[in-house]
Formats: C-alpha cells, structure tokens, sequence
C-alpha cells in the first residue's frame, strides 16, 4: 500500500520515494505519493520523477491493486528498477487549479442544495449534476451567492469518522452516483468553515485549498439539460 502524502498535506509538492514495482501496462508503483491518483472526478497529477542518470515526465497517476499508487509515464522511456530512490515533482500550478475548483464545487453545492449526479473537476472549470427538475431561474443570484462563499475567506478543514458512523449519518453524503470509500475502516470528511459559521460537511478524498479565498471569484458559465431530473451545472475560474 502507498503512503498517500497528498492526504496529510495538499500543499506538498515533491518528495523522495522508492519503486516498489512495475505494472503490466507499464506503470511505475511507489511506496509513498505526493500525485493524487484519479477518482472521485478529480484528475490525477501529472510531473515529473528524477533520480541518479534519469528524468521522466509523468502523465498521470492512477490507482493500483492492493492500494498501490501507480504512476503513468508520458513516454516509453526504460522504467526506473525496482529499489530505485526517486524524487518526485507534481505539476504545481496544474494540481493548484483543481484544489481551487473542487473546493468551489463543494460549495457550488451549498449555494444548490440538492443531490449531485455526477461531477468533474479540471484545471479550468468544473461541473456538478443535480437532480435537479426545473433549472434555477436566477442564475446571476446562485452566482453571488457562491461568491460570496469564497469571498467570506472560510476555512477548509477535514476529520474522521468511522465506517459505522457514516452509515448512521446518511445525509453527510451528498452524491447518488459515487459512494465514498468504505472497508477501511474509517472515512474522511471535508469541512468547509466551522462552529456556528460552517456551511458543508461531506465525505471526499481528493485536495482542496486551505480557505475558501483562495479559490479566487467563479462565474457559473451554464446550465445544462442531461435528462428529464437532471441538471448540468458548470463554473470556471477568473484567473
């Protein structure tokens, strides 16, 4: 199993590692990460790796057997051997850009309170679906709203409860599509502002920023028919 570093701390941007071994298709597996690997819609990172006499670009990092983290090379380059100590570097401003768009989905889905289909974050915009009958008829005020959000500068946090507690506590989970990560026991959960001033509480692996002001201001870009309930909703960054 991986040492997820990028769980500890989203600002993490390189680390030393050691290969633990090579998949058939040609990716690279590691005993410690500081790439997020793909799922729950966010992308996986993307970087580099070097060591001694070497340098690989990274495409992408995805998840493995037996919770290994795998990373995918941009090009068939010779795999660095099993034992090799590298160091890996993520893609920086590429990674930044997703935490500041899921954490804006996060709130995208205060501002919407109603249960979310499917999601997808990128480095430029993001998009949530709702089951959602009619679309909202003041687009503009849901954009203030989420601004507004942002803007208040909240803290974004995170705990832990236990498989059993989520169980007992079904309305923490906000999505109908994707579950969240259960069988190890416990479950982690997103927290954005807190005491009397929080606004959401949800189960969520991926990495966000710190304080929702450094999400920077977000324009809903348009609301799409997917289907008799369903609703498309995506916004992009400013900046």
């Amino acid at each position: 199993m991986t040492e997820l570093l990028f769980r500890a701390d989203a600002y993490l941007q390189d680390c030393d590692c050691t290969v633990t071994g090579h998949t058939p298709e040609g990716g690279i597996e590691v005993d410690r990460s500081v790439f997020y690997p793909t799922g729950g819609g966010q992308p996986g990172d993307s970087g580099w790796l070097v060591w001694n006499g070497g340098r690989m670009p990274i495409a992408t990092a995805v998840k493995g057997a037996g919770g290994a983290v795998v990373l995918v090379p941009a090009e068939p380059l010779a795999l660095p051997a099993v034992g090799t100590g590298l160091l890996q570097v993520i893609d920086w401003e590429r990674r930044h850009r997703h935490m500041r768009i899921h954490t804006a989905l996060h709130l995208l889905s205060v501002v919407i309170p109603l249960p979310v289909t499917g999601g997808q974050i990128g480095a430029e915009r993001g998009r949530l679906d709702f089951d959602m009958p009619e679309a909202p008829a003041d687009v503009p005020a849901l954009e203030r709203r989420l601004n507004g959000l942002i803007e208040a500068d909240l803290k974004v946090s995170e705990s832990w409860i236990s498989d059993e507690e989520l169980l007992a506590n079904p309305g923490l989970v906000k999505t109908l599509s994707v579950r969240p990560p259960m069988g190890q026991g416990r479950v982690r959960l997103v927290r954005i502002g807190a005491g009397a001033g929080q606004v959401d509480l949800q189960p969520c692996g991926g990495t966000h920023v710190a304080r929702t002001g450094e999400i920077g201001q977000v324009t809903i870009d348009r609301i799409e028919n997917k289907g008799r309930q369903n609703r498309r909703v995506t916004l992009s960054l400013a900046d």
